[in-house]
């Protein structure tokens, strides 16, 4: 799967939220204060998850001009999973 810019750009920001939750507790700070970061964190990652399902089920309707139900299935599982 190609990388989207934009979905590659939300990994790298949550990237970045990871090492500065990593800094925060190296310094010792408070779980009231990192506990905001690691959900914006999981708020991210959900979205990007979001994303890519969304676009794969794009794909496969843009590939066969209709979506058989199986690849809907298969779209079904992927965000039951999320």
């Amino acid at each position: 799967m190609a990388c989207d810019p934009k979905i590659a750009n939300r990994l790298k920001r949550a990237e970045g939220q990871i090492r500065g939750i990593l800094k925060m507790m190296d310094d010792d700070k408070p779980c009231q204060e990192i506990m905001p970061q690691l959900l914006a964190v999981r708020s991210s990652v959900d979205k990007v998850m979001g994303l890519v399902v969304a676009e794969n089920l794009k794909r496969c309707l843009d590939e066969s001009g209709t979506a058989s139900d199986e690849k809907i299935d298969e779209a079904l599982k992927m965000i039951t999973k999320l």
